[in-house]
């Protein structure tokens, strides 16, 4: 005859009740803790399907966080009366429909998913032919005329890159072959007929040497180098609702990349990743090595006064070893490290562009490769007047000094453009199309082009 059981009881505190929301949160950065380091050991197995299991699993919790962040924003939404909600765009309203074309939607499914109305759903479908300006529905980049291909090419790139702003599309768009004043591209970015993003503001230019003290100046591509340490995570940030509040800062909840900067050319001249804050060893084999690649002999090298380069190794390493002078940034000193500074926010804003951030190393490695890459080959500087830093570090012809395209058909050809001044390419008059293309496919690394509208 069985004989029946009972649970022991498991002792709770003491108004265990009042704790209950800040235990959940807790629980959930636990899992998560447990769950990025599991994926990152099955990120880096050497089995092929446990890698894509963990992909897989990766990809499927990203998929129903999205689900989540949309059911919280529908639902603040949802509150407001469907009468004093704010209006789609006419090119959204277009974006719409495709889309319930697409999903096969019915009208009350489309009106849920949008939180509208179905009727307002049928009253877009029927004048959905409509023409001209004041069309409820409209095509999102028409290309007419001058001033309205002009503003169609502007917005659609600052639709495609939202990171842009107006000094960065100008210079882009110059490199492309169609030169446009920075204001232009502000009143073009203003301009009907479809509402544009606000432009993001662009950065002072950073200075090119430290700000008190001693001068130094680069003369020449590897003269001088900037050395530093950032962190990249992988998680989306550190916070922990449990002290001391923050994950630890080591893989694989963030990697330790090291940068090397060329001062003159602004060029990347290598990375490396490492596991966890490194040595002064771990920094000097990296230089020693990359300099050995590069076949450089360098005058001086700027860094902080961080653990790995103020300690008395490193200094005799650079003069005694390499004949190096090296210079330190003042703590607390505003732009006294500012080349460098300036990179790594370019990179990793960059880097913001990934849909998530790779757990398994050498993806890591290979994405950051990507960023470099089109960084030296494709991103104008504002320091460098709108070259590349391949084009200053290879003193080649920048891409905005070629022949260029003169979309206004009166135009005279000898009369100068915005700067920096070029030729004109065949007839004044020319219709553009804009053709953006992805480096090694990816969405946040832009290469624009333009061609003459068939």
């Amino acid at each position: 005859m069985s004989r029946k059981t009972t649970p022991p009881a498991i002792p709770l505190p003491k108004n265990w009740t009042g704790h209950v929301k800040s235990a959940m949160l807790h629980v959930i950065a636990l899992a998560q803790y447990a769950i990025t380091y599991s994926r990152s050991w099955a990120a880096d197995s050497l089995n092929t399907r446990v890698r894509q299991a963990a992909e897989i699993d990766q990809l499927r919790q990203e998929v129903l966080l999205q689900k989540e962040e949309n059911r919280i924003k529908d639902a603040r939404i949802a509150l407001i009366d469907p009468r004093h909600r704010p209006h789609y765009p006419s090119p959204e309203r277009l974006a719409i429909l495709e889309l319930r074309a697409a999903r096969g939607w019915s009208l009350e499914q489309t009106a849920r998913v949008f939180l509208v109305t179905g009727p307002t759903i049928a009253s877009w479908t029927r004048r959905l032919d409509e023409q001209g300006p004041d069309a409820l529905v409209q095509i999102p980049s028409p290309v007419n005329k001058f001033p309205e291909m002009v503003t169609s090419v502007v917005q659609r790139l600052k639709a495609l890159c939202a990171s842009m702003g107006k000094t960065q599309i100008a210079k882009t768009l110059a490199r492309a072959g169609l030169h446009l004043g920075v204001t232009t591209v502000g009143r073009r970015l203003k301009a009907k007929p479809g509402p544009a993003p606000q432009p993001v503001p662009e950065p002072e230019p950073t200075p090119d040497e430290t700000p008190a003290g001693r001068v130094v100046t680069a003369k020449r591509p590897d003269h001088v180098w900037h050395v530093d340490l950032t962190l990249v995570p992988t998680t989306g940030g550190f916070w922990v609702p449990w002290l001391p509040n923050a994950l630890t800062q080591r893989w694989p909840f963030c990697g330790w990349v090291a940068l090397v900067v060329d001062h003159f050319s602004r060029r990347v001249m290598g990375y490396t990743v490492f596991d966890q804050q490194p040595t002064s060893l771990a920094i000097r084999t990296f230089l020693g090595r990359l300099m050995s690649k590069c076949g450089v002999k360098l005058k001086y090298i700027i860094c902080d006064q961080g653990e790995q380069f103020s300690c008395p190794k490193f200094e005799t390493w650079c003069q005694n070893r390499q004949g190096i002078t090296p210079r330190f940034g003042a703590v607390g000193e505003h732009g006294s490290i500012a080349i460098i500074e300036r990179a790594i926010r370019t990179i990793k804003g960059i880097a913001c562009g990934l849909w998530m951030i790779p757990l398994r190393r050498a993806d890591f490695r290979g994405e950051v490769q990507y960023i470099l890459d089109w960084y030296h080959e494709h991103r104008p500087h504002t320091a460098l007047g709108g070259r590349t830093p391949n084009e200053v570090y290879d003193h080649s012809l920048p891409a905005h000094r070629r022949p260029r395209f003169e979309p206004r058909p009166r135009w005279p050809r000898g009369s100068p453009c915005a700067r920096p001044w070029a030729l004109v390419k065949g007839k004044p008059g020319v219709e553009l199309e804009l053709e953006v293309t992805y480096y090694a496919g990816r969405r946040h690394l832009p290469i624009v082009q333009l061609r003459a509208a068939a």
